[in-house]
């Protein structure tokens, strides 16, 4: 789930303070490693919202829904998105690089992270639109674009998890929490 105001707080929990904001551009991203199995559902949070708000008020809805954005966001469709040419990676390449940086601290996310997305299967998000006649008005790609272009700009909101001034000058409070830190 991703929106604009989202994009300090992701940043922080998947990319860390050495990630150069103004690098997140798609014209500047020439080559994408992908891993073929990878895929990602994206949703925009006001859409999620907007799910939420149908299931809460019909009385007839009943049980769990699956909420995300077409189309599926695979290697190919990511490329494109970005504009930029895939290069698959073997998985245990990629897997190695996110330990190797994860334990030199220049990265706040362990390889199991990858594991678990490699895992995640596609949901079937009929059932939403069908019952609850969700639709969402932000498409996938564009979502992911808009999260891309908060991390830009620093995009955030006015709460403490999304405040993009919550790491501080220079981003010093990431530093000084522990990037790539193991929990006892």
């Amino acid at each position: 789930m991703f929106k604009r105001e989202a994009a300090q707080e992701i940043r922080r929990l998947f990319a860390g303070p050495l990630l150069p904001s103004p690098l997140l551009r798609p014209a500047l991203i020439a080559f994408l490693p992908v891993v073929e199995r990878l895929v990602i559902q994206a949703v925009h949070g006001d859409d999620v919202g907007e799910a939420y708000r149908l299931a809460a008020t019909d009385p007839t809805a009943r049980g769990a829904y699956n909420i995300a954005a077409e189309p599926v966001l695979g290697p190919a469709e990511l490329g494109r998105l970005l504009g930029a040419r895939t290069v698959k990676v073997p998985v245990k390449a990629l897997r190695a690089a996110a330990a190797a940086t994860w334990r030199a601290r220049l990265q706040p996310t362990p390889a199991g992270w990858l594991d678990m997305g490699l895992g995640v299967p596609v949901m079937d998000t009929r059932r939403a639109r069908e019952e609850l006649g969700w639709t969402p008005r932000h498409a996938a790609g564009d979502t992911l674009l808009e999260l891309l272009e908060g991390m830009r700009d620093r995009a955030g909101a006015d709460t403490p998890p999304l405040d993009p001034r919550a790491g501080g000058p220079l981003r010093v409070r990431e530093f000084l929490t522990g990037v790539g830190r193991v929990s006892p």
